[in-house]
């Protein structure tokens, strides 16, 4: 198979840096209209009236659209059915739309926008999520009876007891921030009636087309099978482009029903941010009890999720914190309390790490104040009680069906970022000497810096940046791990398709339920496919799915695209080999399961010699390692005359895989269950410096080792890790949404702080590939486990430079006084 082994492939590469992809806006369509939405200046208030008379007397208008033009439902949602397509009752929170301008032109929608307006009632905003939880707080919803949205609990062994069994108690609270997920390309759809049978086409940026047909469905008031939503380019989503981007397609689905015309919405920066919801920000009360041992006797938790003005995802966000809120160790004894909470702050929905980033934050930071107390490393007072093979986690779960790799992960962390020397070179707020075996440079001199990457090998560690202090530099090393569940859990029945069509002159067309994010599924996909079947990538062409043409198989988010859709692709080829084998077993001079693929042929048994290693029938190899073999006294027929001949017989050379997740359990009343059906583990630390005078932190040098099952296309899961790695300094020290008085400031980029290039480290990343036996192709996840731990490494070091530990993201420093002793646990 011609299958790239050092550099990374993708189908999509030269249609997109050539420009020739079409993205949502790049689609044009004959006779097209513009819409823009408009807002209120209300945070919460009762709507008495909406005026579009002004917007409706601009020329080139053609309509203004509120609740009251749509057929279907106003009001929908993935759980709870409370998001507003338009705002009717009420404004809840600043990005409510309240209409959609219709008109010739873009910039004749945008101006007419401004002309909407809001005659409503003002009402006390609760923005506080604390206070929303209170009986006398002002509601968001009436009809909900309250403001929390959802509770989930754990509960296991008696941890009054736990925390009588410890000899200390650390017990801190901790915050995170609302973030922004930044992708490049804002919400855009663009909506046609089809004039041949009236079903709508939406192309849009989404990650989810089935749940975007749902939301269009709803809205219009139609059967699923009036709308088909076709796949387009995207992006980026990060996990931002479920609700909002749906809502954005229905409404324009509305406005192309109602006129007969196309019509394109394209969002502007501000409108993308004022809108879409946001990461989850927390409030986290957090007590763990541990022995002199070093033993961890008991965690109490309450966590608090701000959910903003709709449900969205809150509750399966929140469960996975809830699921995980113990981080990668062994706990007997536990006590969780979860709450999400509507508010009138913005919407907050799924974002990269789904509940997880928060609460490492959290834990990672916790076992290292639990360390210092017992008067061990925090590397030592992990191994004492991280997961292990066999381990019970603290929902019931025994870690038995797959390879447990937190210690595999963790030591080649240490090993590769030489962790135990460099941590007794950390500063802990001093700078009257300098740390052995590093170098101290004037604040002038120039700062040596490598290429960012190597070709074939990742980003190399930096030589000199690592090593050299200015005069007024803390230096710090710090380390976080975590595990995390695969996929969805008990979120959700788990299952996904695909089809593989091979045609009469041997070609391949290939079509999963993985909706292509940017993310580089399709390349994967196409790679499991050409390696399943034994044949040239060439060979196969990805046909972008509709929802018209493959079953939903559910969002693409939850790290699950290459483990459900890969998973698929298996047993479609596999199942396509079948029928492939049953109809030339005997012209091969062999059995059914005696058949194997290879090298563009379809191989009988071997007579004689060694025949390499060939795709056979029921192939359960994870990784392709092809041999030369003389294969002079096989019966072979090449793939391309088999499909031909397997026409002649009338007989469909096409099948349809189903790979369906193995079943997991939950109480809801207890939180104990089998949660995930596979768990991937992984590991990330991080050098810094923090400036005594200013306060700036300059990331040196990161390492991460993620444990993935197996690694279909190496360099784009190394990728994902870069990405994942960026996202998170950015989460720990630059990004925060601002919002004073639910009115949001931080509307473009050039004031929402994002890292740049030269904020970042050197990265170095390590894959560790332990196959998962229920996975059809060895492979797990790597999307979020890369996004959730450098937050927590950057302030474990920080604290390890300047002895003063941090409570709340994003991390902020200002100038220093010297240290002279510090307990863990100083602010």
């Amino acid at each position: 198979m011609s299958k790239p082994e050092t550099k990374c492939w993708r189908n999509d590469a030269y249609a997109k840096v050539t420009g020739k992809a079409k993205f949502t806006d790049d689609l044009k369509f004959v006779n097209a209209l513009h819409a823009a939405p408009a807002y209120s200046d209300f945070v919460h208030a009762r709507i008495l009236s909406i005026d579009t008379s002004a917007a409706e007397k601009v020329s080139g208008v053609i309509r203004v659209l509120t609740a009251k033009d749509v057929p279907g439902v106003n009001r929908f949602g993935q759980i709870i059915r409370d998001y507003r397509i338009f705002a009717d009752d009420k404004i809840r929170y600043h990005g409510d739309v309240v209409a959609v301008i219709v008109a010739e032109t873009r910039e004749i929608a945008i101006s007419a926008a401004q002309l909407v307006k809001v005659n409503a009632e003002p009402l006390p905003a609760v923005l506080d999520p604390e206070a929303a939880m209170l009986p006398d707080a002002p509601l968001v919803h009436e009809n909900h009876g309250s403001n929390i949205v959802n509770t989930h609990v754990v509960r296991r062994g008696n941890v009054d007891n736990g925390f009588k069994q410890a000899d200390f108690v650390i017990e801190e609270m901790f915050r995170t921030q609302t973030i922004e997920h930044a992708y490049m390309e804002t919400e855009a759809a663009i909506c046609v009636t089809r004039s041949t049978d009236g079903v709508i086409e939406v192309y849009g940026s989404m990650q989810h087309p089935f749940s975007t047909r749902r939301f269009v469905a709803a809205c219009l008031g139609v059967a699923l099978s009036e709308i088909e939503v076709i796949g387009t380019p995207m992006g980026g989503g990060f996990g931002g482009k479920d609700d909002t981007a749906a809502i954005v397609c229905a409404r324009t689905a509305l406005a192309a029903k109602l006129l007969g015309r196309p019509v394109k919405m394209v969002y502007r920066r501000d409108w993308s941010m004022r809108e879409s919801y946001k990461r989850h920000p927390y409030r986290v009360a957090y007590k763990m009890g541990v022995t002199k041992a070093g033993r961890i006797t008991a965690v109490q938790c309450r966590i608090v999720a701000d959910g903003g003005a709709y449900c969205s995802v809150t509750p399966w966000v929140t469960w996975r914190s809830t699921v995980q809120c113990c981080g990668p160790y062994v706990v007997e004894n536990v006590h969780c309390d979860t709450f999400g909470v509507y508010t009138n702050n913005v919407v907050a929905g799924a974002m990269r790490g789904f509940g997880s980033p928060q609460m490492n934050f959290v834990i990672e930071q916790v076992v290292e104040m639990a360390a210092v107390k017992v008067g061990i490393s925090g590397i030592e007072f992990r191994r004492r009680n991280m997961v292990r093979q066999g381990s019970v986690t603290i929902t019931g779960q025994k870690l038995d069906g797959h390879k447990v790799a937190m210690e595999q992960v963790l030591d080649a962390v240490l090993k590769e970022i030489d962790y135990e020397k460099k941590l007794g070179w950390c500063s802990h707020g001093k700078t009257s000497t300098t740390p052995q075996g590093l170098g101290v440079r004037q604040p002038s001199a120039a700062v040596e810096r490598e290429p960012a990457f190597e070709s074939g090998g990742g980003p190399p560690q930096s030589k000199t940046l690592s090593r050299e202090l200015e005069q007024d530099e803390l230096y710090g090393m710090g380390v976080a791990m975590s595990y995390r569940g695969v996929s969805l859990g008990a979120e959700g029945v788990d299952f996904c398709s695909a089809i593989i069509n091979a045609q009469a002159d041997g070609s391949i067309f290939l079509e999963t339920g993985i909706h292509e994010n940017g993310q580089g599924s399709e390349s994967a996909m196409l790679l499991i496919c050409a390696e399943e079947l034994g044949v040239d990538l060439n060979r196969i062409r990805y046909r972008r799915s509709s929802t018209s043409s493959i079953p939903d198989s559910g969002t693409t988010v939850a790290s699950r695209g290459t483990i459900m859709g890969g998973g698929a692709v298996t047993l479609a080829a596999r199942e396509l080999k079948k029928k492939i084998a049953e109809a030339f077993c005997e012209k091969l001079h062999c059995a059914a399961d005696e058949v194997r693929f290879k090298d563009n042929f379809i191989w009988g048994k071997a007579t004689r010699m060694e025949c390499g290693d060939m795709s056979p029938l029921s192939s359960t190899r994870h990784v392709a390692s092809f041999q030369s073999a003389d294969m002079s006294t096989h019966s072979k027929i090449s793939f391309a005359e088999a499909m031909r001949q397997m026409w002649a017989m009338q007989k469909f050379p096409f099948a349809l895989g189903v790979f369906r997740a193995p079943r997991v359990s939950w109480d809801e009343h207890t939180g104990q269950g089998d949660a995930y059906f596979t768990w991937v583990y992984g590991c990330q630390a991080v050098e810094l410096t923090v400036n005594k005078r200013t306060g700036k932190v300059r990331l040196l040098n990161a390492v991460a080792a993620h444990d993935v099952g197996r690694a279909v296309n190496p360099e784009m899961v190394r990728g994902q890790i870069y990405g994942g790695m960026a996202m998170s300094a950015g989460y720990a020290l630059h990004e925060e949404v601002k919002a004073p008085g639910g009115k949001m400031t931080t509307l473009n980029l050039n004031t929402y702080r994002l890292p740049r290039s030269m904020d970042l480290p050197e990265m170095k990343v390590i894959i560790v590939e332990n196959p998962d036996p229920v996975s059809p192709t060895g492979a797990k996840s790597i999307g979020e486990p890369a996004n959730e731990i450098l937050a927590p490494a950057i302030a474990n070091a920080i604290f390890n430079a300047t002895g003063v530990r941090h409570f709340s993201l994003p991390i902020k420093l200002g100038a220093m006084p010297e240290a002279t002793a510090c307990e863990e646990g100083c602010k």
